[in-house]
């Protein structure tokens, strides 16, 4: 995996904006109408809700407008929006955007959308955004199934990246987990054909679901040992990076000793 260098999750020392991007009016919160669509009433993850540091606010209001849009039912024009066509890759819950950012330095010929709801930790990446000055990256604001039904067509992403997803551990709350059966044939069916699903977790219970749960979606085959493919082969194999970087979340799960599992697999057929 990719160390990240001690990086801190919030970059907070810049003024500056991404470079080549249009400047725009300050972003206002969504009103009633759009913050219920943000807040769905029964959804796969933590409703939660945070003011913004100064700082976060003015490179918010400098930077989101032109980097970041709330979910929306209108298909996305990925190429119009980063301003070139490159290989698309989502990542599903992308927290604070520490992996998203230094995988994006990794990998700067994809361009990545990150899906979170979280305001306070979208805003930690866009501060990163600006003062790294990374312009490979977007950032849509809402429930990634929505996003998926409603925004990215059919067979238009290279990869999606799940990284520790909630696990909602209680019985009686597995149904609010993310990848059930109707979530992976969503995701198998807006990749292209060979395009690559990464999924990592520190939760034993729930990897085995996924692993379940991938292996019952016909459109997918396992690409590493974990899905039943050849971990040996997988950067061969996988069209996207699938090195992580190690993020102050993993490191608390290692130091907890909690085992991460890395599930990889590919899109089969068309």
């Amino acid at each position: 995996m990719l160390d990240n260098g001690g990086v801190n999750d919030a970059a907070n020392q810049t003024a500056e904006s991404v470079p080549g991007l249009p400047s725009t009016a300050p972003a206002r919160e969504p009103r009633h109408g759009a913050a219920s669509r943000l807040y769905p009433r029964v959804t796969s993850f933590r409703s939660r809700r945070g003011a913004l540091t100064p700082k976060q606010q003015l490179s918010w209001d400098r930077t989101w407008p032109v980097i970041g849009r709330d979910v929306a039912d209108e298909p996305l024009d990925a190429t119009a929006w980063f301003g070139r066509e490159a290989p698309l890759v989502v990542e599903i819950g992308c927290g604070t955007g520490t992996a998203t950012a230094l995988m994006a330095q990794a990998e700067p010929e994809l361009n990545l959308i990150g899906i979170e709801v979280y305001r306070p930790g979208l805003a930690q990446l866009v501060q990163r955004v600006e003062h790294e000055r990374i312009p490979n990256i977007r950032l849509l604001r809402g429930d990634a199934v929505d996003v998926l039904e409603n925004m990215i067509a059919p067979a238009s992403l290279t990869g999606v990246r799940v990284f520790f997803p909630d696990p909602w551990p209680k019985a009686r709350h597995h149904k609010r987990r993310l990848l059930q059966p109707a979530t992976l044939a969503l995701i198998a069916d807006r990749l292209i054909q060979g395009g690559t699903l990464h999924v990592a977790t520190d939760h034993a219970e729930y990897a085995e679901q996924i692993a379940e749960v991938g292996a019952g979606e016909p459109r997918l085959t396992g690409l590493n040992d974990a899905t039943g493919g050849d971990s040996a082969r997988l950067a061969e194999t996988a069209l996207i990076g699938v090195e992580r970087p190690v993020t102050k979340f993993e490191s608390k799960a290692h130091r907890a000793g909690s085992a991460i599992t890395e599930l990889v697999w590919g899109k089969i057929g068309s």
